[in-house]
């Protein structure tokens, strides 16, 4: 069913709400109003994004890709398998069930998840990806300051570790748990602090640096039982093939399929071929296979750029923090060892700045922004709200370890600074004849709230599980209505978060007095209502239940 959302928020509502604020017959409904009103917010500014689930091919921005990227020819590789037959590079193509394109973190889960569960293990699959380092599961060395690419990981996406066997080689490298976060505003007007305990959680997430999540991922599937074939090599060309060659027949692990009826031909750069019931594509926000597959893409770039590194305190962090600054969010999320990722989003001008400047200016401006830079810190009474929750009882009023928090002071810069542009897009469809799309894929958003890679490894998840089923009832794991029912799922999750996020990214690129006073009473709730609390924290660590409405 669509839903229906307002055209636009009139000033005199605002004005209504501050006025309302002094009633007290009827502040309890009108505080419910104040906490949606960032929702409501939300659902304005990312209209343009729902239109496009339920309207596809009415908008057509700059990220729809129209042609081809050009791919570059590497030298001849042979693939590497676990089976004693090696494939030979000629045309004698290699039937697969699956073939997944991307060996990242997202591919290596569904792979993983694949390799996990008893009908799907013995399924044939093949991982096509010109990282060397899918070769063989590397070595990462524990010693010295930690990557800037990390991934915040909820407890959905732990969950998801654990039950694939990849968590217990997460647990042997460098990993860091928090357990609290606080989130404050610029304007010292608001600010919430969220703990594990609110939703009787050990940890609300994980932080993880990327090439520790890979690493574990393969070296998880390497230690299954599953026949499985990783081809180091990039995909130039793909084409359906519908005729006979020689005979009805499932593909053999590791053999020349004498059967290509119904499967997808993937022509690969070393020069060799190979077959496959299903394509998926895993191979990031430039997806060729997405290209290739001829679906287009809805989305429109931030204006922003993020910078990220790493930094050292002398203290070790176990929160996660994030200030909302008036050019974008700046994040503090623990790494372990006295270390912290920096995720800081600000126009592409000042990102050139911030990343040119010296080490000791960019620490200077790092703790500046995350203490008294730009207000004040925030207080409980700051609109004289907290007052007004002390009329209801003790039973409102803010508990002693919810007060503000400054984050601890970063005294080095122990990595170089990374600076990438921000997106939103996301595809049309997620399906198409035998190829489905996972991950970036299929969509990428803000990072402001490190939901990106758990929403790629819910993909994963997902898709895993629909094709158990088919596999359960004899049904083609390739056949479009099977792959529908994996988009119909993902799909509308996804595009959830990313109009929250969306509408997030632009409720704070605006510096509006009645809007501020709205975004400090929505922060400020949170910390009186414990429902409003447990509802956004379930949200965010992946239990897709809708905040305010579950």
């Amino acid at each position: 069913m669509e839903i229906e959302f307002p055209d636009n928020i009139h000033i005199h509502a605002f004005r209504r709400i501050i006025l309302i604020l002094c009633n007290r017959t009827f502040f309890v409904a009108h505080l419910i109003l104040l906490s949606n009103a960032l929702l409501v917010g939300i659902r304005v500014f990312s209209r343009k994004v729902v239109a496009n689930v339920h309207k596809l091919g009415l908008l057509r921005k700059t990220f729809c890709s129209k042609a081809v990227p050009q791919v570059s020819t590497p030298a001849p590789s042979k693939p590497t398998k676990d089976s004693e037959e090696n494939h030979g590079l000629n045309n004698n193509a290699s039937s697969h069930d699956i073939a997944i394109v991307g060996g990242g973190m997202v591919g290596m889960a569904l792979a993983c998840s694949l390799a996990s569960m008893p009908l799907t293990k013995q399924l044939n699959i093949a991982i096509v990806d010109s990282n060397p380092a899918l070769g063989s599961a590397s070595s990462i060395k524990k010693e010295g300051p930690p990557d800037p690419r990390v991934s915040t990981v909820t407890p959905a996406t732990i969950s998801l570790f654990k039950d694939v066997g990849a968590w217990q080689y997460v647990q042997q490298q460098r990993h860091a748990y928090f357990d609290k976060m606080q989130v404050w505003d610029y304007t010292g007007l608001g600010y919430t602090r969220y703990n594990a305990r609110d939703v009787d959680k050990e940890v609300l997430g994980c932080v993880v640096e990327n090439k520790v999540l890979q690493g574990s991922l393969l070296s998880c599937l390497q230690e299954k039982d599953s026949q499985k074939t990783i081809y180091p090599s990039r995909v130039i060309s793909m084409s359906y093939q519908s005729t006979l060659s020689h005979g009805e027949g499932s593909a053999s692990p590791g053999t020349k399929s004498q059967s290509h009826q119904s499967m997808v031909k993937l022509d690969l750069s070393n020069g060799s071929s190979l077959f496959a019931k299903l394509v998926v594509g895993a191979d990031g926000s430039k997806s060729l296979v997405r290209d290739l597959a001829g679906i287009k893409t809805t989305g429109w770039n931030y204006s922003q750029n993020a910078i990220i590194c790493t930094v050292e305190h002398t203290v070790e962090n176990h929160c996660a923090w994030q200030r909302f600054l008036p050019t974008g969010p700046l994040a503090l999320l623990p790494i372990g060892d006295k270390y912290s990722n920096i995720v800081w989003t600000m126009s592409p001008k000042e990102s050139s700045d911030r990343q040119s400047v010296t080490e000791d200016d960019f620490i200077y401006a790092v703790n500046h922004a995350l203490d008294y830079g730009y207000g004040p810190h925030p207080r409980p009474g700051s609109l004289g709200i907290g007052d007004i929750f002390s009329w209801f009882g003790a039973g409102m009023k803010l508990s002693s370890g919810e007060h503000f928090e400054v984050p601890p002071k970063v005294v080095k810069l122990a990595s170089e600074r990374m600076v990438f542009p921000l997106s939103l897009k996301h595809a049309n469809s997620y399906a198409s004849k035998r190829v489905v799309l996972i991950g970036d894929a299929a969509h990428t958003v803000h990072p402001l709230a490190g939901q990106g890679v758990n929403l790629g490894f819910g993909d994963a998840s997902a898709l895993a599980r629909v094709i158990a089923e088919a596999v359960a009832v004899g049904t083609d794991i390739g056949e479009i209505s099977m792959l529908k029912k994996y988009e119909a799922e993902r799909k509308s999750a996804n595009i959830m978060m990313m109009a929250i996020l969306d509408g997030f990214q632009k409720a704070y690129s605006v510096d509006f007095g009645p809007l501020n006073i709205v975004r400090a009473a929505a922060f400020n709730g949170a910390n009186y209502f414990p429902l409003l609390k447990r509802s956004i924290i379930s949200y965010a660590s992946g239990e897709q239940k809708l905040p305010l409405f579950s």
